[in-house]
């Protein structure tokens, strides 16, 4: 009998996830757990590479059982993990060598400053389409080199291997058997030729990294090992960074097609086809994904702070007791009060690229509240994906028809109409928001057979609602003018550090 379950592994920034997918895209299951986030330094982030793994083999478990089956019937495991996050760990014991370093981590902030100042940009930017900037794994893997004590000289004999986290987690599940990274993962280390689908050599040099502890780098949908954790032999069949996976799962499968993931980031995807796009508005090319021997391109605006600003506002400012407070607060007044709030808790990514801003709220008088503060932090979100959008438009030389969104924060329904009323454009939200781990299930059933193509998964989809702009064009403009001026305020603030 044809198995008709696919286990989606969805291992996030706050979180590990699995979720039970039928082969007809319903949800049978879902399991999450939450693990910590060390600071252990001033724009530092760490977690615990072992808690990872932990939390994510038990919720595998408990999605199985929750969904009443048996390992046995279930067909394929996809993987989709936080990009850039950065292991290290010891081949022989297989524990890590020290925490993980988040992709959110400015601690190589300053030597990424030195890269550039010593003109590296552009060197990186037409191998990797990436620009300089500590969110990506190379200088995360330097740092690792050159400060954990012994680290340098066991990676050069050999006994240390490096993976972002879907390596981490296929290590494990395998045993140490299979050391393998995919193609979008690999896209985000800053030191793999998008072009010609290999880790650069002339990178390597530059950052000193030794070649022998990266991964192989495979296709995103292919049989990569199996795991026998469950009690049953599974194959791994697909692979995929969490917004390439989401933007499969969004069937954003032709050039023009865009969405966005609403998560602790915000990360917005062009399709740009079979071939790479340079960008002239510090865009990020990366790659999409690798099916069938085909390579797909697209164009990337990654906004550092989306829905952690509302994190934030429950656990730093203590002004929401739950993130799903927030738009009842938003609503409850009829506009922002005059307050912009700059989400740059970690600086600003694209298209600004400044690791040294930082967050700011501004306009505030004796008569701002709490909701006028919330219903700030949700506009500079949309205010956020407007800017990264423009970009987009000038790059692909296109006009964006609509804009697809999942993610949390995408069931937001205040958000989502200030988006589109940002944009002036139709926000299209789909019915089923496990995007991301949707589209891993896709990659890791295409491989063994549950669909025979792309036209069948995405004939599959449904819409849960459409919003469309309700705010005159000459009312945007205003309010993008006074969000501007707040950004200009925010940038190069933390030049100290």
């Amino acid at each position: 009998m044809k198995k008709k379950y696919i286990l989606a592994l969805d291992q996030g920034t706050t979180s590990s996830r699995a979720i039970i997918f039928t082969t007809d895209g319903r949800v049978l299951s879902v399991s999450q757990k939450e693990f910590r986030q060390f600071y252990p330094d001033l724009g530092w982030v760490e977690h615990d590479a072992m808690e990872i793994w932990q939390t994510q083999a038990e919720v595998a478990s408990e999605a199985i059982s929750k969904a009443g089956i048996s390992a046995g019937e279930v067909a394929c495991i996809g993987i989709t993990n936080q990009r850039e996050t950065t292991v290290m760990w010891d081949r022989e014991t297989g524990k890590p060598i020290c925490n993980a370093i988040v992709w959110q981590d400015r601690r190589t902030a300053r030597f990424c400053d030195e890269l550039n100042q010593s003109g590296y940009g552009e060197a990186i930017y037409s191998k990797t389409g990436l620009i300089i900037d500590s969110y990506f794994s190379g200088t995360k893997i330097k740092w690792m080199l050159d400060n954990v004590p012994g680290a340098r000289q066991r990676a050069e004999a050999g006994k240390l291997a490096f993976g972002t986290i879907d390596s981490w987690l296929l290590w494990n599940f395998t045993k140490g058997a299979v050391h393998v990274t995919d193609v979008t993962n690999a896209s985000r280390t800053m030191l793999f030729n998008i072009h010609t689908l290999e880790w650069d050599t002339e990178l390597l040099d530059l950052l000193n990294i030794p070649a022998s502890i990266l991964p192989e780098v495979r296709s995103s949908s292919e049989v990569y090992g199996t795991t026998s954790l469950f009690g049953a032999e599974i194959p791994v069949s697909g692979i995929a960074g969490d917004q390439q996976a989401a933007t499969f799962g969004q069937c954003c499968i032709k050039p023009g097609m865009v969405k966005n993931t609403y998560g602790t980031g915000c990360f917005i995807l062009a399709n740009t086809g079979n071939k790479p796009v340079r960008s002239g508005n510090k865009l990020l090319t990366t790659i999409a994904w690798k099916i069938n021997g085909e390579t797909t391109y697209a164009l990337e605006g990654s906004i550092f702070v989306g829905g952690a600003i509302v994190q934030w506002l429950r656990d730093g400012l203590g002004i929401i007791k739950s993130s799903s407070e927030i738009e009842k607060l938003a609503r409850s007044v009829p506009d922002n009060g005059g307050i912009y709030l700059v989400p740059a808790l970690t600086g600003l990514g694209t298209p600004h690229w400044d690791p040294h801003a930082r967050g700011l709220i501004i306009g505030l008088t004796r008569g701002t509240t709490a909701a006028h503060i919330c219903r700030a932090a949700l506009e500079g979100i949309a205010f956020q994906t407007y800017d990264v959008l423009k970009a987009m438009e000038a790059d692909a030389g296109i006009q964006i028809s609509e804009l697809r969104v999942d993610g949390g924060a995408a069931a937001n329904d205040f958000l989502m109409q200030f988006q589109s009323d940002i944009i002036q454009r139709t926000v299209v939200r789909p019915r089923v928001l496990e995007t991301t781990a949707m589209g891993a299930a896709y990659l890791a059933g295409l491989a063994v057979g549950c669909w025979e193509n792309l036209d069948e998964i995405c004939r599959r989809q449904e819409t849960d609602q459409k919003f469309e702009p309700a705010v005159s064009s000459v009312e945007t403009e205003r309010m993008i003018g006074r969000w501007q001026e707040a950004l200009k305020r925010s940038m190069k603030w933390d030049t100290e550090n």
